[in-house]
């Protein structure tokens, strides 16, 4: 068996890839964090170590890394400039959707590839890219152990009650479900709860996913009971081009009323929506905080009170709060926004501490605060590289 790991993360023009060493140690350690970015129009190889220090920055042809293929060929090509390619003896796939019968990490074989592709309409913008590469891996590695790690995972235990919509039971056994995601994220972070905040680990906390996807997941005694987002990614909070949650009247009407296309309707919630939609300027957070426009002043409010209404929601569910914890790009990055969400949470009896958010302290809220607030940074990549490995090493 080789020494090596290598994690993907595939998104639709662009692909994430990290090198794990596993050989002596039980948990895996990262050797290097890449990425493809700007697949088919201006493809850019990024690598950097361990430590951060770049190693590698390369662009390419539009015709050599037009899509997956070329971008995993490309990945393989710098591999065996470090040696590492003859080392790699397992890859672990981020795949968004699992369905209601992938619950846990599988080995991933041409009957798993199809119960994958059948779940395509469920979640269109993530699961064809996801797929793309593990097909492309196979092509150029194909004696290399591949493990598909699914973010719904994490939430499959929930009750009934959340499980469901309100419709017929037909509906719900064809696998139209409330399902949620970014389990992976959530993984991890419940993780670390046991060691940044034990106080908090196993009592009632919200996780506030907060980035260009954005979902929030209600924890009670490191389970997860409740998540903002449901049937697809595009439910709960509003996103960086992503609606969020919608009245589906709203949709009847832009067909029936509007003309609209299903393609073109799913092109609108998808990507001309959420933080971009309402301003009109930028869906990146970045972007909206540093203009002057109303329209942007507009989506921060919009955004900050929808988090906050499904807090709300939340806390409902779980009985009450012990903690709340941010992660994601903004949820770890905007102290701005940590700030604004944690002002108006003041009726839980959360204090914020400004000097400690400001300062990116894992705890930003004051010692007298009724309900902790932290922000602790994600890492899927090493969830799904520790589930490759158990894995793996079981059935070796």
């Amino acid at each position: 068996m080789g020494t090596s790991l290598l994690v993907v993360n595939a998104g639709s023009s662009s692909l994430k890839f990290s090198i794990f060493a596993a050989a002596d140690a039980p948990n895996p350690v990262l050797l290097f964090n890449g990425q493809i970015e700007r697949i088919g129009t201006q493809p850019r190889l990024l690598v950097r170590d361990a430590s951060g220090t770049e190693v590698a920055n390369r662009s390419y042809a539009t015709k050599d890394v037009s899509g997956h293929d070329g971008a995993i060929r490309a990945v393989a090509a710098w591999l065996g400039t470090t040696g590492e390619s003859g080392q790699l003896f397992a890859a672990g796939h981020r795949v968004v959707h699992g369905g209601p019968e992938l619950t846990t990490p599988v080995l991933i074989d041409d009957a798993v590839m199809a119960r994958l592709e059948r779940l395509v309409p469920l979640m269109p913008l993530h699961q064809p890219a996801n797929l793309a590469a593990i097909r492309a891996l196979r092509k150029h590695l194909p004696k290399l152990p591949q493990v598909a790690c699914f973010d719904t995972s994490f939430h499959r235990a929930h009750s009934a009650v959340v499980d469901r919509f309100a419709l017929p039971d037909a509906y719900y056994q064809e696998g139209v479900r409330r399902y949620g995601f970014h389990g992976l994220s959530y993984e991890f972070i419940n993780s670390r709860l046991p060691e940044v905040a034990p106080e908090i680990a196993r009592g009632r906390v919200i996780i506030a996913h907060l980035g260009s996807g954005a979902s929030m997941c209600a924890l009670r005694n490191g389970c997860s009971v409740d998540s903002t987002m449901t049937f697809s990614a595009l439910d709960g909070l509003p996103m960086n081009t992503r609606s969020g949650a919608l009245d589906p009247a709203v949709i009847i009407y832009l067909i029936r009323h509007k003309g609209m296309s299903v393609e073109a309707v799913e092109d609108l919630l998808y990507r001309n929506s959420g933080l971009h939609g309402v301003s009109g300027i930028s869906g990146d957070i970045r972007d909206l905080l540093a203009s002057g426009e109303p329209s942007a002043k507009l989506a921060l409010d919009y955004f900050v009170f929808h988090v906050c209404r499904h807090v709300g929601a939340l806390v409902a569910v779980l009985g009450g709060l012990d903690g709340i914890v941010f992660t994601a790009g903004i949820g770890e990055n905007s102290p701005d926004i940590r700030e604004r969400i944690c002002c108006e949470l003041g009726w839980l009896g959360l204090v914020i501490d400004r000097d400690a958010n400001r300062k990116g302290h894992p705890r930003i809220t004051a010692s007298g605060s009724r309900v902790a607030a932290w922000v602790i940074p994600t890492n899927e990549e090493l969830v799904i590289a520790a589930q490759t490995l158990v894995l793996v090493r079981r059935i070796a």
